[in-house]
C-alpha cells in the first residue's frame, strides 16, 4: 500500500528521513512477505526486516513452518527480528490451538537465532503472556507491538524484559486506559511505531499511515508524560538500538 503512494517507497523513505526517522523495520506477515521484506530492506540501507507468520494467516501447508524452516528464513543480515507472531482471538475463530503451536515455534526460532520477537496480541492477553513465560521468551527478548492492553499485562511483559511499543492508537481520544499505561511505563522500555499503513495517529487519523507520522506519537507522549519531544525521541531510539544492536 505504501508503495502506491505518490513517488512510491522512495518518497515514503525520504519523507521519513525529513521527519527524523532514521531506521525502519519492515515486518513480514506471511511466507511470501518474508522474501519481500528482505528485498525491500536490502534496497534501503536504513531499513531492516523481520521473518514470521502473522497469527491470523490460515495454517495452510505453505504457511506452516517448522522451527528449522523459520530459522533458515531468518538467516539473513537484514532480518533482525522474528515475527509478527502471537495470538489473535478477535479475527480468528474456532479451535485456535494451531495459533498457539505456531506461536511456540516462533519463540523457539527466536531463541535459536538470538533475534527478538515482535508480538501481536488481540483479545488474547492471558494466553499470550502465559506462553511467553512458559517458553522462556525472555531468552530472546522482544516487543509487545502496537500495545493496547492494560497495566497488568504491561507489567508482565516488563517483568520478562520485553519492550512496550506504542502506535498511533495512543493519540486517540478514546484511548484513556492506554494513555494511563503510557504514563506509567519506564522510559527505558518504550518504543514508538506506526504499524503503517494502518492506525495513523492524530492529526492524520483515518489516512494511510507512514513512517514519518511516528513523530506525532513522540509529540503526544512528550505532552502526556510531561517530557520533551527531544528526550522521548532520544530515549526511544536508544531503546531500539539496545534491542537491535546491529542497527547502530
Amino acid at each position: 500500500m505504501l508503495a502506491q503512494e505518490e513517488g512510491g517507497l522512495d518518497a515514503v523513505i525520504a519523507q521519513a528521513k525529513e521527519n527524523s526517522v532514521d531506521h525502519i523495520v519492515c515486518i513480514a506477515i506471511d511466507r511470501a512477505s518474508c522474501d519481500e521484506v528482505i528485498e525491500i530492506a536490502t534496497h534501503y540501507p536504513n531499513m531492516s526486516a523481520s521473518a514470521g507468520i502473522h497469527p491470523n494467516v490460515e495454517p495452510t501447508p505453505e504457511e506452516t513452518l517448522t522451527v528449522e524452516q523459520l530459522v533458515g528464513l531468518a538467516d539473513h543480515e537484514k532480518i533482525i527480528a522474528i515475527g509478527e507472531t502471537g495470538l489473535d482471538y478477535f479475527r480468528s475463530e474456532g479451535d485456535l490451538e494451531w495459533q498457539r503451536d505456531r506461536f511456540r515455534i516462533h519463540i523457539e526460532a527466536a531463541k535459536q537465532t538470538n533475534k527478538p520477537l515482535i508480538i501481536h496480541t488481540r483479545e488474547a492477553r492471558e494466553d499470550t503472556m502465559d506462553i511467553l513465560e512458559q517458553e522462556n521468551a525472555q531468552k530472546a527478548g522482544g516487543i509487545i507491538h502496537c500495545f493496547t492492553e492494560n497495566w497488568q499485562t504491561a507489567q508482565r511483559a516488563l517483568d520478562i524484559g520485553f519492550y512496550i511499543s506504542l502506535s498511533g492508537i495512543v493519540t486517540f481520544k478514546n484511548a484513556k486506559e492506554l494513555q494511563d499505561v503510557a504514563k506509567k511505563l519506564p522510559l527505558n522500555r518504550i518504543l514508538i511505531e506506526t504499524d503503517a499503513p494502518y492506525l495513523a495517529p492524530m492529526p492524520h487519523r483515518g489516512k494511510t499511515n507512514k513512517p514519518a507520522f511516528v513523530k506525532h506519537v513522540a509529540e503526544f507522549l512528550a505532552e502526556l508524560r510531561g517530557d520533551t519531544v527531544e528526550n522521548i525521541a532520544q530515549a526511544t531510539s536508544d531503546n531500539f538500538h539496545c534491542l537491535f544492536p546491529t542497527t547502530q
